[in-house]
């Protein structure tokens, strides 16, 4: 039953027609958005653009000029180093087809994206098993003991949250860059945490390609704009690798109102730090384990008793809460579920409806 809904989150309209209840009624704790919605800002550049017909009737620019100057300007690099696309997926598979990669050590559990893309792309997938009592903390010597051309990991992780120090990253790079080792690295969630950022670093490393999401953080999901940040000649090969328009002029003039709100940018770290550490706080006073997130979503451990599909349908059936299930998650145990850190009324609706269901368990 379960398994239909467990390749991501966000899958409102589809549960709401296998349980019986409305869309409108269910709260989605599954997908890591920003629960302030998107900047004034944006909203402001999409009624602008509808008022100019030619938004709708000419093609996008083809070169994403001005798109690519926002995020620039924003991380702190060239226009030349970027590289924009309408989601993680497709840059990934660019980087894929531009790269000598032939190799790849994954981390895991990981975002289930990496392994599909990497198994298209005919990259022979090694696993490097990440330990929840060790909080999956990446060892980065061991990481790069192996004989693989490339490593794809995030910061911070995906099931967990957890991020990994910038001073262990550059290490990581560093000895990637002496053993001719691609370092691919997702930093979808890194807006939380700017400072762990290895964006800045790709003068330095020739080596390293790093990836990163405008909607998540911003709250603008349904618009799609993603983008990878690397040195000029790899930048320009991953660009001949995708294909033309891949992103609308109403999505461009969007994403780049969203980068140019610096007090949006501050409020949303600030709200999510203190919302996260209460929710968390909170789940653990009902003896539920959590992880050191440092991004905008919990992973956390049920007790054993707890059956985590149970529970999960419960929560759907009997709250409207939709939680992350995680039963696709490579190497991560039984009996884990992700919730996304919404706003504090709706975290208190959350703790409360857990308590609730995990008092029916014997």
């Amino acid at each position: 039953m379960i398994e239909s809904f467990q390749v991501h989150g966000g899958q409102i309209r589809h549960l709401a027609e296998h349980f019986g209840i409305p869309a409108s009624q269910l709260l989605d704790f599954s997908a890591n958005i920003n629960p302030e919605g998107p900047p004034s800002a944006v909203l402001a550049a999409l009624r602008a653009s509808l008022d100019d017909l030619s938004i709708i009737t000419s093609y996008p620019d083809i070169q994403e000029a001005e798109l690519k100057q926002s995020i620039a300007h924003y991380v702190g690099v060239s226009h030349q180093n970027i590289v924009v696309a309408n989601g993680f997926a497709p840059l990934l598979k660019a980087a894929l087809h531009a790269l000598p990669i032939r190799r790849c050590l994954l981390p895991v559990p990981a975002f289930v994206e990496y392994r599909k893309t990497l198994e298209c792309a005919q990259v022979h997938i090694t696993p490097y098993i990440l330990r929840p009592e060790c909080d999956f903390h990446y060892n980065t010597d061991e990481m790069l003991s192996g004989e693989q051309d490339a490593i794809l990991l995030a910061n911070p992780q995906n099931p967990a949250g957890v991020a990994c120090k910038r001073e262990a990253l550059v290490h990581l790079v560093a000895g990637a860059t002496e053993r001719n080792v691609y370092i691919l690295l997702d930093e979808a969630f890194v807006d939380y945490l700017p400072e762990d950022s290895l964006t800045r670093d790709i003068g330095s490393f020739p080596n390293l390609v790093v990836f990163r999401s405008v909607t998540k953080f911003y709250g603008i999901p349904g618009l799609r704009v993603a983008y990878a940040a690397a040195s000029p000649h790899i930048a320009s090969a991953l660009n001949e690798c995708l294909p033309p328009w891949l992103i609308t002029t109403l999505a461009s003039r969007a994403a780049s109102a969203a980068l140019e709100d610096e007090s949006y940018v501050s409020r949303t770290r600030l709200l999510n730090y203190r919302r996260r550490t209460q929710l968390q706080s909170e789940i653990e006073a009902l003896n539920i384990g959590t992880y050191p997130s440092a991004a905008n979503f919990l992973l956390f451990r049920l007790p054993s008793f707890v059956d985590p599909v149970a529970f999960w349908e419960r929560m759907i059936s009997e709250h409207h809460i939709v939680l992350r299930s995680c039963l696709n998650y490579e190497s991560l145990p039984k009996g884990h579920l992700r919730a996304a850190v919404r706003n504090d009324q709706e975290n208190a609706f959350l703790v409360k409806a857990v308590s609730q269901v995990l008092a029916k368990f014997p």
